[in-house]
């Protein structure tokens, strides 16, 4: 069956706003895409509002949010943990109080509702398109084979995509017989990250970054870089654009590592804050090896800064060594990469004049003709 106009389609994700990370972030912009487009979009999601978890008719209602219907089945538990124990029961009265042409699950490493939801669409017989956000590593491969077998996403029609290329291939790898893994990147409005770069002094070279504050994303291992790197350039300093868990810990290890002077942490801020930041930097580097993809890696292309990254990460899908940026095999090569940009400025300004000059492919109008290829090859799975 294929993907026509004004579909109208149910986004499940366990986390949406209020919180605010990767997934919610990209969920969000997704169906407000979809609705500029002229679809019907509706999200389901096990977090709750700010007033806490709603009652039932609250469920099937839902709430307006950027013209968007949202509906929460979410419990009152600690931490506000986005699971609840009637995923499926909930879920089918949903969606059959709502009736959806596709279903699009949006799944991390650990995602209770999203996986629960997958019952209740397989229920209805409704197409499913599964896009996972993460990398499935040594540790996450295994949970999702047991998904896998416990689900029966194939069998039950269910089309599974990623990310990137890096994503779909570990899913591939890690479950035989999922079938064809598509890949369906998140989108940007390239337009909405230009910038005035300001003048810079050629004897520093401003890496930037933006993490949250957490074990995978590596925010110890970037210092080290930095430490590395200065051995050698005195001159390189880094701002951390962020927040989280592990930000304490970070910031005694600059202490203690004689950094204070050269690293800024800046806390979170919001999209203005950060466009004022990479106004006044000359590259973003990325050291997180379990990178899907690397959306603040993208708009920082978006806003003309080169991208130092690791190889193997989601984020090669848009950035090409030598083309928008350097890609480094280790933790060393990234040092020697800030090195080589500090010292070859003709180098870092060809860089920058590429991705001013050089819109990316990951655009909303891309992107949303990825995700219809997606639906479409579910609706396909369900005729078949």
């Amino acid at each position: 069956m294929p993907y026509g106009p004004r579909v109208r389609i149910a986004h499940v994700s366990d986390c949406y706003l209020p919180r605010t990370g990767g997934i919610e972030s990209q969920v969000r912009a997704l169906a407000m895409a979809q609705v500029a487009a002229g679809d019907q979009v509706r999200v389901i999601t096990a977090t709750p509002g700010h007033g806490g978890a709603p009652t039932r008719p609250e469920i099937l209602d839902g709430e307006q949010l950027d013209g968007i219907q949202v509906h929460r089945v979410s419990m009152r538990l600690p931490f506000d943990l986005p699971i609840h124990f009637r995923t499926r029961t909930s879920i089918v009265d949903l969606l059959t109080a709502n009736t959806a042409d596709v279903v699009h699950v949006h799944a991390g490493v650990i995602s209770p509702f999203a996986w629960g939801a997958l019952r209740a669409t397989h229920e209805l017989g409704i197409p499913t398109l599964v896009t996972v956000h993460s990398m499935w590593g040594p540790i996450a491969r295994p949970g999702f084979r047991a998904t896998y077998v416990i689900g029966r996403l194939s069998r039950w029609g269910m089309q599974v995509s990623a990310v990137s290329r890096s994503a779909a291939d570990l899913i591939a790898a890690a479950v035989p017989g999922v079938g064809e893994v598509l890949v369906v990147p998140n989108g940007i409005d390239p337009s909405s990250w230009q910038i005035e770069r300001m003048p810079s002094d050629d004897s520093e070279l401003r890496a930037v970054t933006v993490m949250r504050f957490a074990p995978r994303k590596r925010v110890i291992a970037l210092l080290r870089i930095i430490e590395l790197a200065r051995r050698s350039s005195p001159g390189i300093r880094l701002t951390i654009i962020g927040d989280g868990p592990d930000r304490p810990r970070a910031e005694k290890f600059a202490r203690d590592h004689g950094l204070s002077g050269a690293v800024t942490f800046t806390g979170y801020l919001d999209v203005d804050g950060i466009k004022s930041v990479f106004a006044v930097s000359d590259v973003f580097i990325q050291p997180s090896i379990k990178e899907s993809f690397g959306l603040a890696a993208l708009e920082a292309r978006s806003a003309g800064l080169p991208v130092l990254a690791r190889e193997g990460t989601g984020t090669t899908q848009f950035i090409t060594d030598g083309i928008e940026g350097l890609i480094a095999s280790d933790d060393a090569g990234l040092a020697h990469a800030l090195v080589r940009l500090a010292r070859d400025r003709q180098l870092l300004n060809s860089l920058c004049a590429h991705n001013v000059s050089t819109t990316p492919a990951e655009t909303w109008p891309a992107v949303l003709n990825q995700v219809r290829l997606g639906y479409g090859a579910a609706m396909d799975r369900m005729g078949n």
